[in-house]
Protein backbone atom coordinates (compact mmCIF):
# COMPACT_ATOMS: atom_id res chain seq x y z
CA UNK A 1 0.00 0.00 0.00
CA UNK A 2 1.16 3.49 -0.78
CA UNK A 3 1.87 5.12 3.13
CA UNK A 4 -0.15 8.04 3.84
CA UNK A 5 3.11 10.46 3.92
CA UNK A 6 3.88 9.69 0.29
CA UNK A 7 0.06 10.36 -0.63
CA UNK A 8 -0.12 13.83 0.69
CA UNK A 9 2.97 14.39 -1.50
CA UNK A 10 1.46 12.76 -4.52
CA UNK A 11 -1.82 14.82 -3.28
CA UNK A 12 -0.16 17.94 -3.75
CA UNK A 13 1.46 17.54 -7.23
CA UNK A 14 -1.99 17.27 -8.40
CA UNK A 15 -1.86 12.84 -8.69
CA UNK A 16 -4.92 11.05 -7.47
CA UNK A 17 -3.95 7.72 -5.92
CA UNK A 18 -6.34 4.38 -6.72
CA UNK A 19 -6.43 1.20 -4.93
CA UNK A 20 -3.69 -0.13 -2.99
CA UNK A 21 -0.81 0.82 -6.07
CA UNK A 22 -2.15 2.48 -8.99
CA UNK A 23 -2.44 6.54 -9.71
CA UNK A 24 -3.40 9.41 -12.23
CA UNK A 25 -2.65 12.69 -13.08
CA UNK A 26 -3.55 14.97 -16.02
CA UNK A 27 -0.71 16.25 -18.69
CA UNK A 28 -0.39 19.18 -19.06
CA UNK A 29 -0.48 18.81 -22.69
CA UNK A 30 -3.91 17.29 -22.39
CA UNK A 31 -5.06 21.22 -20.33
CA UNK A 32 -3.60 22.71 -23.29
CA UNK A 33 -5.68 20.79 -25.71
CA UNK A 34 -8.76 21.57 -23.90
CA UNK A 35 -7.90 25.13 -24.09
CA UNK A 36 -7.54 24.99 -27.37
CA UNK A 37 -3.38 25.53 -27.25
CA UNK A 38 -2.72 22.71 -29.38
CA UNK A 39 -1.49 18.94 -28.14
CA UNK A 40 1.62 17.11 -27.75
CA UNK A 41 4.08 15.52 -29.98
CA UNK A 42 2.07 12.28 -29.93
CA UNK A 43 -0.49 13.96 -31.38
CA UNK A 44 1.39 15.31 -34.30
CA UNK A 45 3.25 12.39 -34.85
CA UNK A 46 1.21 9.62 -34.13
CA UNK A 47 -2.88 11.08 -34.94
CA UNK A 48 -3.86 10.55 -31.27
CA UNK A 49 -5.92 12.98 -29.28
CA UNK A 50 -4.26 14.96 -26.21
CA UNK A 51 -7.48 15.39 -24.62
CA UNK A 52 -8.58 12.07 -24.43
CA UNK A 53 -5.15 10.38 -23.08
CA UNK A 54 -5.01 8.79 -19.84
CA UNK A 55 -1.59 8.94 -18.30
CA UNK A 56 -1.52 6.53 -15.10
CA UNK A 57 0.64 3.81 -13.35
CA UNK A 58 -0.59 0.36 -11.92
CA UNK A 59 2.81 0.77 -9.82
CA UNK A 60 2.98 4.35 -8.73
CA UNK A 61 5.99 4.48 -6.31
CA UNK A 62 7.24 0.86 -7.22
CA UNK A 63 10.15 0.70 -9.40
CA UNK A 64 13.97 -1.40 -9.41
CA UNK A 65 15.64 2.16 -10.54
CA UNK A 66 16.78 5.41 -9.41
CA UNK A 67 17.35 7.63 -12.65
CA UNK A 68 19.16 10.25 -12.63
CA UNK A 69 16.81 12.60 -15.22
CA UNK A 70 13.34 11.23 -13.82
CA UNK A 71 11.66 14.05 -12.88
CA UNK A 72 9.30 11.94 -10.92
CA UNK A 73 9.25 11.49 -6.87
CA UNK A 74 12.02 8.57 -7.74
CA UNK A 75 13.36 9.22 -3.54
CA UNK A 76 10.12 7.96 -2.70
CA UNK A 77 9.91 4.45 -4.21
CA UNK A 78 8.62 1.49 -2.17
CA UNK A 79 10.74 -1.04 -3.71
CA UNK A 80 9.60 -3.78 -6.65
CA UNK A 81 7.19 -6.19 -5.19
CA UNK A 82 3.56 -4.74 -4.62
CA UNK A 83 2.49 -6.74 -1.49
CA UNK A 84 -1.33 -5.93 -1.99
CA UNK A 85 -2.73 -6.70 -5.56
CA UNK A 86 -5.90 -5.14 -7.13
CA UNK A 87 -7.96 -6.48 -9.95
CA UNK A 88 -7.18 -5.10 -13.43
CA UNK A 89 -10.67 -4.37 -14.20
CA UNK A 90 -11.22 -1.86 -10.72
CA UNK A 91 -7.95 -0.16 -11.61
CA UNK A 92 -8.92 0.73 -15.37
CA UNK A 93 -13.05 2.18 -13.72
CA UNK A 94 -11.28 3.59 -10.53
CA UNK A 95 -8.27 5.44 -13.02
CA UNK A 96 -11.18 6.69 -15.16
CA UNK A 97 -13.23 8.12 -12.33
CA UNK A 98 -10.27 9.79 -11.02
CA UNK A 99 -9.63 11.37 -13.78
CA UNK A 100 -12.91 13.03 -14.19
CA UNK A 101 -12.39 14.35 -10.74
CA UNK A 102 -9.12 16.33 -12.20
CA UNK A 103 -11.21 17.32 -15.25
CA UNK A 104 -13.91 18.78 -13.93
CA UNK A 105 -12.62 22.20 -12.88
CA UNK A 106 -11.73 22.70 -16.42
CA UNK A 107 -15.66 22.68 -17.27
CA UNK A 108 -16.10 26.49 -16.21
CA UNK A 109 -12.87 27.51 -18.08
CA UNK A 110 -14.20 30.33 -20.53
CA UNK A 111 -11.45 28.55 -22.91
CA UNK A 112 -12.30 25.13 -22.20
CA UNK A 113 -13.89 23.52 -25.77
CA UNK A 114 -16.98 21.25 -24.32
CA UNK A 115 -16.97 19.50 -26.79
CA UNK A 116 -13.14 17.97 -26.53
CA UNK A 117 -14.67 18.39 -22.62
CA UNK A 118 -16.94 15.53 -23.17
CA UNK A 119 -14.73 13.54 -25.36
CA UNK A 120 -11.82 13.93 -22.32
CA UNK A 121 -14.58 12.33 -20.20
CA UNK A 122 -13.96 8.97 -21.72
CA UNK A 123 -10.02 8.19 -22.58
CA UNK A 124 -9.03 6.58 -25.79
CA UNK A 125 -5.24 6.29 -24.88
CA UNK A 126 -4.33 4.90 -22.01
CA UNK A 127 -0.25 5.46 -21.27
CA UNK A 128 1.53 3.59 -18.66
CA UNK A 129 3.64 5.75 -18.13
CA UNK A 130 2.94 8.04 -15.19
CA UNK A 131 5.25 7.22 -12.59
CA UNK A 132 7.31 3.83 -11.51
CA UNK A 133 7.69 1.07 -13.43
CA UNK A 134 4.34 -0.69 -14.87
CA UNK A 135 6.28 -4.25 -15.60
CA UNK A 136 6.19 -4.71 -11.83
CA UNK A 137 2.69 -5.34 -11.35
CA UNK A 138 1.90 -8.56 -11.48
CA UNK A 139 -1.60 -8.66 -13.38
CA UNK A 140 -0.25 -6.39 -16.89
CA UNK A 141 -1.59 -8.65 -19.13
CA UNK A 142 -4.92 -8.39 -17.96
CA UNK A 143 -4.76 -5.17 -17.46
CA UNK A 144 -3.83 -4.57 -20.74
CA UNK A 145 -6.80 -6.64 -22.19
CA UNK A 146 -9.19 -4.41 -20.14
CA UNK A 147 -8.12 -1.24 -22.41
CA UNK A 148 -8.33 -3.43 -25.29
CA UNK A 149 -12.08 -3.73 -24.24
CA UNK A 150 -12.67 -0.37 -24.28
CA UNK A 151 -11.45 0.28 -27.40
CA UNK A 152 -8.97 1.82 -26.88
CA UNK A 153 -4.91 2.27 -27.56
CA UNK A 154 -2.35 1.88 -24.85
CA UNK A 155 1.39 2.75 -24.74
CA UNK A 156 3.75 1.25 -22.29
CA UNK A 157 7.09 2.39 -21.44
CA UNK A 158 9.58 0.27 -19.78
CA UNK A 159 13.09 0.84 -18.18
CA UNK A 160 13.33 -3.48 -19.45
CA UNK A 161 14.00 -4.46 -16.29
CA UNK A 162 11.50 -7.32 -16.31
CA UNK A 163 11.74 -9.15 -19.66
CA UNK A 164 9.62 -11.78 -18.51
CA UNK A 165 6.79 -9.86 -17.99
CA UNK A 166 7.59 -8.65 -22.02
CA UNK A 167 7.86 -12.13 -22.77
CA UNK A 168 4.35 -13.45 -20.86
CA UNK A 169 2.48 -10.11 -22.38
CA UNK A 170 3.57 -11.60 -25.82
CA UNK A 171 2.48 -15.66 -24.65
CA UNK A 172 -0.88 -14.17 -23.40
CA UNK A 173 -1.73 -12.12 -26.70
CA UNK A 174 -1.34 -9.24 -24.50
CA UNK A 175 1.17 -6.38 -25.88
CA UNK A 176 0.19 -3.18 -25.77
CA UNK A 177 -0.32 -1.28 -28.78
CA UNK A 178 3.46 0.51 -28.49
CA UNK A 179 6.13 -0.76 -26.35
CA UNK A 180 8.82 1.79 -25.70
CA UNK A 181 11.57 1.02 -24.15
CA UNK A 182 13.57 3.62 -22.21
CA UNK A 183 17.41 3.46 -23.32
CA UNK A 184 19.06 6.39 -21.86
CA UNK A 185 22.14 4.77 -21.32
CA UNK A 186 24.71 3.49 -24.43
CA UNK A 187 27.08 1.26 -22.23
CA UNK A 188 27.14 -0.60 -19.16
CA UNK A 189 29.52 1.39 -16.86
CA UNK A 190 27.07 4.93 -17.92
CA UNK A 191 24.10 2.77 -17.63
CA UNK A 192 24.76 1.74 -13.63
CA UNK A 193 26.03 5.46 -12.52
CA UNK A 194 23.01 6.34 -14.25
CA UNK A 195 19.81 4.40 -13.44
CA UNK A 196 21.34 3.47 -10.29
CA UNK A 197 19.07 0.12 -10.49
CA UNK A 198 18.60 -2.43 -7.37
CA UNK A 199 19.44 -5.59 -9.62
CA UNK A 200 22.63 -6.68 -9.43
CA UNK A 201 22.33 -7.98 -13.22
CA UNK A 202 20.51 -4.65 -14.62
CA UNK A 203 22.35 -4.22 -17.91
CA UNK A 204 22.03 -8.05 -18.58
CA UNK A 205 17.93 -8.11 -18.32
CA UNK A 206 17.86 -4.24 -19.92
CA UNK A 207 19.68 -6.50 -23.36
CA UNK A 208 17.69 -9.00 -22.70
CA UNK A 209 14.71 -7.09 -23.14
CA UNK A 210 16.36 -5.07 -25.89
CA UNK A 211 16.73 -8.70 -28.15
CA UNK A 212 13.16 -9.94 -27.20
CA UNK A 213 11.54 -6.64 -29.12
CA UNK A 214 13.22 -7.57 -32.02
CA UNK A 215 11.42 -10.78 -32.25
CA UNK A 216 7.92 -8.49 -31.58
CA UNK A 217 8.31 -7.34 -35.20
CA UNK A 218 4.35 -6.57 -36.52
CA UNK A 219 2.90 -8.21 -33.02
CA UNK A 220 3.25 -4.35 -31.69
CA UNK A 221 4.74 -1.01 -32.34
CA UNK A 222 8.32 -0.98 -30.73
CA UNK A 223 10.00 2.14 -29.97
CA UNK A 224 14.00 3.01 -28.46
CA UNK A 225 13.44 5.95 -26.73
CA UNK A 226 16.51 8.18 -25.83
CA UNK A 227 16.79 11.24 -23.40
CA UNK A 228 19.51 13.22 -24.09
CA UNK A 229 21.38 14.83 -21.38
CA UNK A 230 24.62 16.87 -22.40
CA UNK A 231 27.58 18.38 -20.36
CA UNK A 232 26.66 21.23 -17.63
CA UNK A 233 28.53 24.35 -16.35
CA UNK A 234 26.68 24.62 -13.07
CA UNK A 235 28.61 22.65 -10.25
CA UNK A 236 26.99 19.85 -9.13
CA UNK A 237 27.55 16.12 -8.47
CA UNK A 238 26.77 14.83 -12.30
CA UNK A 239 28.48 18.31 -13.88
CA UNK A 240 30.10 15.89 -16.62
CA UNK A 241 27.57 12.92 -16.87
CA UNK A 242 26.60 13.18 -20.17
CA UNK A 243 25.40 10.33 -22.54
CA UNK A 244 25.37 12.63 -26.57
CA UNK A 245 29.08 12.42 -26.60
CA UNK A 246 30.06 11.41 -30.10
CA UNK A 247 31.60 7.96 -28.78
CA UNK A 248 27.79 7.27 -27.73
CA UNK A 249 26.12 7.49 -31.30
CA UNK A 250 28.01 4.56 -32.37
CA UNK A 251 27.16 2.36 -28.88
CA UNK A 252 23.31 3.84 -29.19
CA UNK A 253 23.34 2.34 -32.47
CA UNK A 254 24.40 -1.31 -31.78
CA UNK A 255 21.31 -1.33 -29.26
CA UNK A 256 19.13 0.22 -32.02
CA UNK A 257 20.30 -2.52 -34.00
CA UNK A 258 19.96 -5.26 -31.19
CA UNK A 259 15.84 -4.52 -31.28
CA UNK A 260 15.01 -2.78 -34.91
CA UNK A 261 12.51 -0.82 -33.62
CA UNK A 262 9.76 0.68 -35.36
CA UNK A 263 10.61 3.59 -33.98
CA UNK A 264 13.21 6.07 -32.27
CA UNK A 265 12.40 8.33 -29.90
CA UNK A 266 15.29 11.24 -29.83
CA UNK A 267 14.22 13.58 -26.82
CA UNK A 268 16.14 16.33 -24.89
CA UNK A 269 16.25 16.17 -21.24
CA UNK A 270 14.27 18.41 -19.09
CA UNK A 271 15.31 19.65 -15.62
CA UNK A 272 11.79 19.62 -14.13
CA UNK A 273 10.57 18.58 -10.82
CA UNK A 274 12.56 16.11 -8.59
CA UNK A 275 14.81 16.34 -11.50
CA UNK A 276 16.17 19.75 -10.60
CA UNK A 277 17.71 18.60 -7.58
CA UNK A 278 20.31 16.18 -9.40
CA UNK A 279 20.56 17.73 -12.89
CA UNK A 280 20.38 21.88 -13.35
CA UNK A 281 18.94 23.41 -16.46
CA UNK A 282 22.28 23.84 -17.99
CA UNK A 283 22.15 20.16 -18.65
CA UNK A 284 19.22 20.30 -21.20
CA UNK A 285 20.69 20.21 -24.16
CA UNK A 286 18.42 22.89 -27.33
CA UNK A 287 16.66 21.21 -29.61
CA UNK A 288 19.64 22.09 -32.53
CA UNK A 289 21.86 19.60 -30.65
CA UNK A 290 19.10 17.10 -30.21
CA UNK A 291 18.70 17.20 -33.83
CA UNK A 292 22.27 17.47 -34.48
CA UNK A 293 22.67 13.76 -32.35
CA UNK A 294 19.21 12.09 -34.62
CA UNK A 295 21.39 13.06 -37.75
CA UNK A 296 24.42 11.60 -36.42
CA UNK A 297 22.35 8.38 -35.44
CA UNK A 298 20.95 8.41 -38.88
CA UNK A 299 24.50 8.70 -40.37
CA UNK A 300 25.46 5.86 -38.61
CA UNK A 301 22.17 3.34 -39.29
CA UNK A 302 22.31 3.56 -42.65
CA UNK A 303 22.91 0.30 -44.17
CA UNK A 304 24.47 0.41 -48.15
CA UNK A 305 22.98 -2.45 -48.75
CA UNK A 306 19.00 -1.46 -47.83
CA UNK A 307 16.88 0.94 -49.30
CA UNK A 308 14.77 0.60 -45.73
CA UNK A 309 17.36 2.86 -44.00
CA UNK A 310 16.35 4.56 -40.74
CA UNK A 311 15.59 8.65 -41.31
CA UNK A 312 13.94 11.55 -39.76
CA UNK A 313 10.15 11.15 -40.05
CA UNK A 314 9.12 13.92 -38.21
CA UNK A 315 10.28 16.60 -35.13
CA UNK A 316 8.55 18.96 -32.94
CA UNK A 317 10.66 21.95 -31.96
CA UNK A 318 8.81 22.49 -28.64
CA UNK A 319 8.70 19.20 -27.19
CA UNK A 320 12.60 18.78 -28.07
CA UNK A 321 12.10 15.72 -29.99
CA UNK A 322 13.04 13.85 -33.13
CA UNK A 323 11.28 10.54 -34.67
CA UNK A 324 13.10 8.46 -36.92
CA UNK A 325 11.97 5.65 -38.10
CA UNK A 326 11.72 3.51 -42.03
CA UNK A 327 8.74 4.26 -43.19
CA UNK A 328 5.88 6.94 -42.74
CA UNK A 329 3.61 4.13 -42.97
CA UNK A 330 2.91 3.10 -39.60
CA UNK A 331 3.30 6.66 -38.05
CA UNK A 332 -0.61 7.04 -37.98
CA UNK A 333 -2.37 4.74 -35.32
CA UNK A 334 -5.82 3.78 -36.39
CA UNK A 335 -6.76 1.03 -33.88
CA UNK A 336 -5.76 -0.21 -30.65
Amino acid sequence: MIPKSVKKILERQHYITVGNHSGVQICRWTKKSLRGDGGCWKEKFYGIKSHQCCQFSPAIMWCENQCLHCWRPIEMNLGTKIEKIDEPKKIIEEIIKARKKLLIGFKSNKKTSMKKFEEALEPTLFTLSLSGEPTIYPKLPELIREIRKRNAISFLVTNGQNPEMIKKLEKEKSLPTQLTLSTNAPNEKLFKIWHRSTKKDCWKKFNETILFMKKLNKKTRRVIRLTLVKKGKDKCAFKDLSNMEQEHVKQYVRLIKKAEPDFVHVKGFKSLGYSRERMGYDKQPYYEEVLDFAKKLVKELKNKSSNKNYKILAKDEISCVVLLGKSKKWMRIKKA
